[in-house]
């Protein structure tokens, strides 16, 4: 793979992931029109290490306001901590068994059918951009009637248990279902369920942090597995290539993360949620049409 696609890839992906528009379904979307192979372990290794980078973009973006809101007190921090692991438990819960679900399904007869497959289906990941798009629409949307209706909940106001629990559950939703965007998708339900959206989008993304180097270890031992089969069977992986490649887009993933977070905060804040909403709906369309025409 060629620097040029490798920074491009990263681009994409540090502002789709940091952006609800789904980072995965864009990044695909970018792999297949560059005529790239999305299920490829090396390519789901570097997915991984471009999510990585935009961990840490999150990190830096929100570190002081994390302090202030998290660690300002050891009561604070142990409702913070309470909350993260019950989303999180709930998180795997959801991922785990839809992934037990659709291998037994849809990947039903299958030799060692791996949910991987699915990164590089556009007919599931166009539906799963519609679902999510829907559902940020219609978040903006009652947001919007709440700021008119003078019912807004107050910037900065904690989440509950309840509320924080049903965001881990969506959270496990955009686990095997590539299109259906994390950060879109818990923002949306935190503010559904009555949560400022400040304070979903704050939980949201220290959501994914907790997250993040799981996956990333997961999918360091996926490709060392193959790896190894791969020169069993001589036709060794550039295993060398593959993470230097990764860690090139780690780096650009970062810096386009840190934008992207300046880009969804200013929109939140100015009531224009909905518009990433329409955003998901139309690339669904375009998702759609590229299947439809053999990607």
């Amino acid at each position: 793979m060629t620097v040029f696609k490798i920074i491009l890839l990263a681009i994409v992906q540090g502002f789709a992931e940091l952006l609800p528009v789904s980072s995965s379904a864009h990044v695909v979307v970018a792999e297949k029109l560059l005529g790239l192979n999305p299920t490829a372990p090396q390519m789901t290794l570097l997915l991984v290490m471009l999510h990585t980078g935009t961990m840490f973009a999150v990190i830096v973006y929100f570190w002081k306001v994390w302090m202030r809101t998290y660690f300002n007190s050891s009561a604070t921090f142990m409702r913070f901590f309470k909350q993260a692991v019950w989303a999180t438990f709930l998180t795997g819960i959801v991922g785990e068994t839809l992934k037990v679900i659709i291998e037994k399904t849809y990947f039903h007869g299958a030799p060692k059918a791996q949910i991987e497959m699915l990164f590089g289906q556009l007919q599931i990941i166009a539906p799963a951009l519609l679902a999510v798009g829907v559902m940020i629409l219609v978040t903006g949307l009652v947001e919007r009637r709440k700021e008119r209706a003078g019912t807004k909940p107050a910037e900065g106001t904690p989440l509950n248990m309840g509320q924080a629990g049903w965001m881990g559950v969506v959270q496990g939703l955009a686990l095997p279902f590539r299109g259906f965007s994390r950060s879109g998708s818990t923002i949306s339900q935190g503010m559904l369920l009555g949560a400022a959206k400040d304070t979903s989008e704050r939980f949201s993304f220290a959501l994914a942090v907790i997250l993040t180097p799981v996956v990333d270890v997961m999918e360091l031992m996926r490709l060392l597995k193959a790896a190894h089969a791969s020169a069993a069977s001589g036709a060794p992986i550039n295993l060398h290539g593959a993470i230097s490649a990764s860690l090139l887009g780690m780096v650009f993933s970062f810096l386009a993360g840190l934008l992207a977070l300046k880009w969804l905060s200013s929109w939140l804040e100015k009531g224009r949620w909905h518009w990433f909403g329409i955003y998901c709906i139309a690339a669904s369309a375009v998702v759609f049409y590229l299947h439809a025409h053999g990607f």
